[in-house]
């Protein structure tokens, strides 16, 4: 190539980068003027921005300030107006409190004036006094003492006659309703017979029977009363074998297995035992059985299965030779009646005659009375509090709350005492009629008293010139609270006492 062209080639490539040059310098020159005009225009706006906010904010606390000096004015007004107030309530006040010292000083005045004429009367009164007392010739204490023996006299005839009235008035309407009430309740629940009794005594075809039962060296014997868990006695009878057990189910339990024994024949310990087992479900099957029939005879429904079980084992069990298991569906039932009449709670005076005696069924295994014992074993299965209240209270061990109570109480007595419902000894008999008149002698006054209609009835009568009509009302109740709580009877003692003055003289 040619230097001359080589030569026009540099010296064009040398304007380019020169032109290249200035452009690039020219533009960034024409840059730096945009971002100067952009940052000026963006402190221009700033600055407004920020006077337009200074402005709007003195406007906005110049408005709040308008508001606070209103509203400091309406309190201060509002102040003022109570301070006028309170200075016009200040000054009543006063005036109230000038009126109530002259108000005093009148009740002063007046107080003294009364003590004054007090005194004058009391002075006036002594002299009166002493004056009477010369007339009558008695002392004051005498003449109060006089008055007083009169008043008392005459007070205790008229409580006399008051309580006799009353008690005539109240013994006439209350038998007449109560005859009803019972009549009607025993009429709609009647028993033909006394239920019958559980057996203890098993006769014996034989002595060759009675040898087997015991068996050889006493074996037979005691392997019975080892699985019956009984007492038995072959020599209190020559035709007959005892069983003796403190629980009745034990008891019912080895009178059927010894039954079953003696008509079959074969009597050895496996036997014993087979047949021991066999008569127990029998037993129990009773025991659901009679449960239940008691629970449907007495309508009661909704108790737990260890209560009608209990229930049935009422079957077995006797109170001076009744049925326990009879008496409490009879008391349910002549509860249910007499609370019907009442107006009382029907379903709770049946449920507190069913089971007021269910104590019975275990008395026997844990220490109490079977009142005591029914009323924890419903609580603790569930029963009503009310439920259990008649319960514990039918032989009043605990106070009764309800009416509900009382008419348990009356229906056991009502089923307790009817004709042919118990028995009892004649020991017992006896010893039941001699403590009934030993209370009844022992009040002062009494001369004699005596035991009528199987004890059912006491007379007392006293000695007129130490005992009062009044005093011989309170004998009664006393000597009737005291067999309340001394003596267990059936039904109900009538306490009668007699007061009579007689005038004796002859004629010769």
């Amino acid at each position: 190539m040619r230097p001359d062209i080589i030569t026009v080639i540099l010296i064009t490539i040398l304007i380019s980068v020169i032109i290249l040059v200035a452009l690039n310098r020219y533009y960034k020159n024409l840059l730096y003027r945009k971002h100067q005009l952009s940052q000026e225009k963006l402190e221009s706006d700033y600055e407004q921005r920020t006077r337009d906010l200074e402005i709007g904010a003195k406007e906005d606390l110049h408005n709040k300030r308008e508001i606070l000096d209103k509203e400091l004015f309406e309190r201060r007004k509002r102040v003022s107006d109570e301070e006028r107030r309170m200075e016009q309530r200040r000054n009543k006040l006063e005036i109230q409190s000038s009126e109530l010292d002259k108000r005093k000083n009148k009740l002063d005045k007046y107080k003294f004036d009364i003590e004054q004429k007090d005194k004058e009367i009391d002075d006036k009164l002594g002299l009166q006094i002493e004056e009477l007392q010369r007339i009558a010739g008695l002392t004051k204490s005498e003449a109060k003492n006089e008055l007083m023996q009169m008043t008392e006299k005459e007070s205790r005839d008229d409580m006399a006659r008051m309580i006799r009235s009353i008690e005539k008035e109240a013994k006439s309407e209350g038998e007449d309703r109560a005859r009803k009430l019972l009549v009607l309740a025993m009429q709609r629940v009647s028993s033909d017979q006394v239920s019958e009794h559980s057996t203890t005594t098993i006769p014996i075809p034989s002595d060759d029977i009675k040898g087997r039962i015991i068996g050889r060296n006493g074996r037979n014997i005691r392997s019975f009363e080892q699985v019956a868990g009984v007492d038995v006695v072959v020599d209190g009878a020559p035709d007959s074998v005892m069983v003796a057990s403190f629980d009745p189910i034990r008891r019912e339990v080895a009178r059927r297995a010894l039954s079953k024994l003696i008509l079959d024949g074969r009597i050895h310990p496996a036997q014993i035992e087979k047949v021991v087992g066999e008569s127990r479900e029998a037993v129990e099957v009773i025991v659901k059985e009679e449960g239940e029939k008691a629970v449907y005879d007495a309508g009661v429904l909704g108790l737990d299965v260890q209560i009608v079980r209990l229930l049935g084992k009422l079957k077995f069990r006797t109170s001076y030779g009744q049925d326990q298991h009879s008496h409490a569906v009879e008391t349910a039932l002549i509860a249910g009646v007499i609370a019907a009449e009442l107006g009382a709670d029907v379903e709770i005076s049946k449920s507190g005659g069913l089971l007021h005696d269910i104590g019975k069924a275990i008395d026997h295994e844990v220490e109490g009375t079977h009142a005591a014992i029914g009323a924890e074993i419903c609580r603790r299965y569930g029963v009503s509090p009310v439920i259990c209240n008649a319960i514990a209270a039918h032989h009043h061990e605990v106070e009764q709350e309800t009416v509900e109570a009382t008419i348990v109480e009356v229906a056991d007595a009502i089923s307790g005492s009817r004709p042919g419902a118990r028995r009892e000894n004649f020991e017992q008999y006896v010893k039941r009629i001699r403590s009934l008149e030993e209370i009844a002698s022992s009040s002062e006054g009494v001369k004699e008293a005596f035991a009528l209609q199987a004890g059912r009835e006491v007379r007392i009568i006293v000695s007129p010139d130490k005992v009062d009509d009044l005093a011989a009302i309170k004998i009664a109740k006393e000597v009737a609270n005291k067999a309340e709580n001394d003596l267990q009877y059936p039904g109900q003692i009538k306490v009668t006492v007699i007061r009579e003055t007689r005038a004796v003289h002859y004629a010769k």
